[in-house]
Formats: structure tokens, sequence, C-alpha cells
């Protein structure tokens, strides 16, 4: 058996457009973040599933449609965020993972948990002032870490 992609073992496109569904209602809600996020665009939640996507390791549309790693970079510039703020945005997307449906096995929950902890203190750096994100970086691609998941028979 070949070890699934977290692209795969999340559900695909549907199930991470999911998650940015239940992450976004709850962020509008939220007095920490909503501040934050009060000018996002109607595409900003199908731009966060297809960024995930390609981060774990299914299609390369955000590269191929959207402007790849620097433009993910480019709108965290300036932003000014607090380590309140990225602390939360990175609980309240974990928690919403249950409610989206996502595999609630450990080896998933722990590598998603991991990109969203690593991703959101890229973030967080960015958008402080004179922040200079490199201009030609891939976007990242996350995997199992130390753990891929369990598959019995394997």
């Amino acid at each position: 058996m070949t070890t699934p992609t977290l692209y795969e073992w999340a559900g695909g496109h549907e199930a991470l457009r999911r998650l940015t569904e239940v992450f976004y209602d709850r962020v509008l809600q939220d007095p920490i973040l909503a501040p934050v996020f009060a000018h996002m665009s109607e595409n900003h939640r199908e731009h966060v599933a297809i960024w995930l996507g390609e981060v774990f390791r299914g299609h390369s549309r955000y590269t191929d449609e959207l402007g790849g790693y620097p433009a993910m970079l480019s709108h965290h510039l300036n932003l000014r965020l607090t380590e309140e703020q990225r602390s939360h945005w990175a609980a309240l997307i974990a928690a919403s993972a249950d409610p989206a449906g996502l595999p609630d096995d450990p080896e998933f929950r722990s590598a998603f948990v991991a990109y969203v902890e690593w991703g959101t203190r890229i973030a967080l750096a960015n958008s402080q002032p004179g922040a200079t994100p490199p201009p030609d970086a891939p976007v990242p691609h996350w995997g199992w870490g130390e753990a891929p998941p369990y598959q019995p028979g394997s």
C-alpha cells in the first residue's frame, strides 16, 4: 500500500472547503480575529482551501492560478499581527477540524496542527513592519512527519 498524501487523507478539496467554511464562520464571530478579517474578499475561504490543498500535496492550483507562495506571503505584509492573534487563529482552525469532518486520527491531526503552527509563525513574522519575505520561494509541501497514518494490514 502507498501512503496517501495529507490532501487525500483529509478528503480532498471538498473537505478543506468545509474546514474553511466552519473556520471563517467562527472567525467572523471572534473578537480577537474578526477585525483582521472584516474586509476579506468573497473568495478568501476558497483561496485558503486551495492553498491548503497545495500545501498538503494535492493540486498546484494556488501556484497555477493565484501566484504561489510569494502571493500568499504578500497578503500578510504590514498586517502587524500579534502573537495573540496568531495563536488564536491556530487554535480556532484546529477546533474547526471536527465540525468540518476532517479525519480525527492522531497522525493526521498531528501533521495538520504542525503545519498550522509553522504557517502561522511564518505569517506572523512576515506581517511585521520591514519584513522582506523571499520573492520566489515555492509553496511548502507538508507531509506526515514522523507518524504516517495507521493503515491496518500494511
